[in-house]
């Protein structure tokens, strides 16, 4: 008999597993918005930081001074800076472009895939085009300042403007003259 006391021993003595119940840490509301704003914060200044190193290639307007002359020394080199860093950052876009045409250049099998990518290839061609006939429009623009002639209309000899200038370096029109060339050009054209 105390053989059987002894295994009732062991069966009683065996306890289930007790499965504990995961803890759950309490989060406030406040922390967990505090972490969403802390991320918030960061993402805003990455995107301060890279706007503030993206505006560093930028010059700001030109502001005369008081009885400044129209075209005066400070005017010209200010225009020629503005010109020339417009003229560098349009071949830097052109050589990202000759770079993505020559990595992209891949040929495809289906011919759907294929005309996608011509006609992709096809834009921005036309882009860098239209900007190549800009790049002349600016060297044409900083000849004009080393012969003085640059700022002044060449249709009616009055001044451009700052402002217009600022806007568009190349322009060669006062804006009433520029207008009424639009104007004809609506009325010939329909």
């Amino acid at each position: 008999m105390p053989a059987k006391k002894a295994i009732k021993k062991k069966t009683t003595k065996t306890k289930k597993p007790v499965l504990k119940k995961p803890v759950l840490k309490k989060v406030s509301h406040k922390k967990s918005s505090t972490k969403k704003k802390t991320q918030v914060r960061k993402v805003i200044k990455k995107k301060v930081v890279t706007k503030i190193a993206n505006d560093k290639s930028k010059i700001a307007p030109y502001k005369p001074k008081k009885n400044e002359k129209y075209m005066s020394a400070a005017m010209k080199k200010h225009f020629i800076a503005v010109l020339l860093l417009w003229k560098e950052h349009l071949k830097e876009e052109m050589q990202k472009t000759f770079a993505h045409l020559k990595t992209k250049g891949e040929t495809y099998a289906d011919p759907i895939d294929r005309a996608s990518q011509e006609e992709e290839f096809a834009f921005e061609l036309r882009t860098r085009d239209r900007e190549r006939k800009l790049i002349n429009k600016i060297a044409i623009s900083i000849e004009k300042i080393k012969q003085d002639d640059y700022g002044w209309c060449d249709s009616c000899g009055d001044e451009i403007g700052i402002k217009r200038l600022e806007a568009r370096p190349t322009a060669t029109h006062c804006i009433d003259c520029k207008t009424l060339d639009e104007i004809k050009e609506k009325q010939l054209n329909g």
